[in-house]
């Protein structure tokens, strides 16, 4: 393959601090938590682990810190994996993180609890190849090299979308890469293909001449989680708090459908994003999320993901992910399998 021009590096950057909570690599990439400022007032502070332009951002933006009765202190990580160390270490009450970081936090013995829910679209979970490259079709992949942040929701993505073509991870050759290694490696023509998630997708596919192979729709569950500390959920102060907050951010991400254009643009403002990018990734998959329940279903399919990767000894062992689950908050929340919110034609 001939060599291909890098991105440049003030694009990459922002995106080393926005490991999409759906993708949250596997280690904790040297990540803990920094603060970001206080917001609210009252006694009652609330300790909340964020991501670079994740739920802070995304409340501001809505108007959902305006009449805060307790506070809320926020740290920021750079990915699932190390905001769950400081979970179950006791120094967060609560964030958000996919559909897999828990499974390995869970196999870690974490303490950890899952409260919440919201189910995306996953046209944005992905394995891109270049426009001009000849697979067309997963089965394809054989004897290519795909790279992939290991432990993500991607590594999973990857994992069904090859087994749904009759293949296994060892018919190809993984690239164990984080998002901006692995976009670098792409776009110079390193890697046949690349399996991913939004906001990166859009990224790609708007800078790096890439095309969709196929996507986790119909593979993944496309769930997000809030993820809380047992010790938090045991005091009745800061479990009130833990209900407003979820409460907040669902009102936010009813805000984020209606509103896609202004979230694109405070959303770039906050990470670095194309503006372009942004809303792409928006309504290709950010807004289509909808609070559901983390019921009997969405625990199922949690477990699937734990089977899966207990089955490749990428965790140590199996569990009953139930476990790690308080549905106290689910109250009159939707199914975990309603379907997601659309902006018609997929982007």
């Amino acid at each position: 393959m001939r060599a291909r021009h890098l991105a440049p590096a003030a694009l990459l950057l922002p995106f080393t601090l926005l490991l999409a909570a759906c993708g949250g690599s596997s280690r904790a990439e040297g990540g803990g938590g920094t603060g970001s400022g206080t917001d609210g007032k009252g006694s009652l502070t609330l300790n909340v682990g964020d991501q670079k332009g994740g739920s802070e951002a995304l409340l501001r933006a809505a108007g959902e810190l305006d009449d805060l009765p307790y506070k809320i202190k926020w740290s920021t990580f750079t990915s699932g994996p190390p905001l769950l160390e400081a979970v179950n270490a006791g120094a967060v009450d609560v964030g958000a993180v996919g559909n897999t970081p828990p499974v390995f936090a869970a196999a870690a013995k974490s303490k950890i609890k899952v409260i919440a829910g919201s189910h995306s679209r996953s046209d944005g979970e992905t394995i891109l190849v270049k426009k001009d490259s000849p697979p067309k079709r997963p089965a394809q992949l054989k004897g290519k090299s795909v790279a992939v942040a290991q432990g993500s929701s991607a590594h999973y993505q990857l994992v069904a979308s090859l087994k749904k073509a009759g293949l296994t991870t060892k018919d190809v050759t993984l690239n164990y890469l984080q998002p901006a290694d692995a976009l670098a490696a792409f776009t110079r023509g390193k890697v046949d293909a690349w399996a991913v998630w939004d906001p990166y997708t859009s990224q790609a596919m708007d800078q790096a001449d890439a095309r969709v192979l196929t996507t986790g729709q119909g593979l993944v569950n496309g769930l997000s989680f809030q993820v809380a500390a047992p010790a938090a959920l045991d005091d009745k102060k800061k479990s009130a708090a833990l209900k407003d907050y979820t409460d907040r951010l669902r009102r936010a991400q009813n805000w984020v459908f209606k509103h896609p254009d202004v979230w694109a643009k405070a959303w770039a403002k906050e990470t670095g994003l194309p503006e372009k990018v942004a809303l792409d990734a928006v309504k290709r998959t950010r807004g289509t999320a909808v609070a559901v329940a983390v019921d009997k279903a969405a625990i199922a399919s949690e477990q699937q993901i734990v089977d899966s990767f207990a089955a490749l000894k990428l965790i140590p062992r199996s569990f009953d992910f139930g476990e790690f689950v308080d549905p106290r908050f689910n109250g009159d929340l939707p199914p975990s399998g309603t379907a997601p919110r659309t902006y018609g034609k997929a982007h």
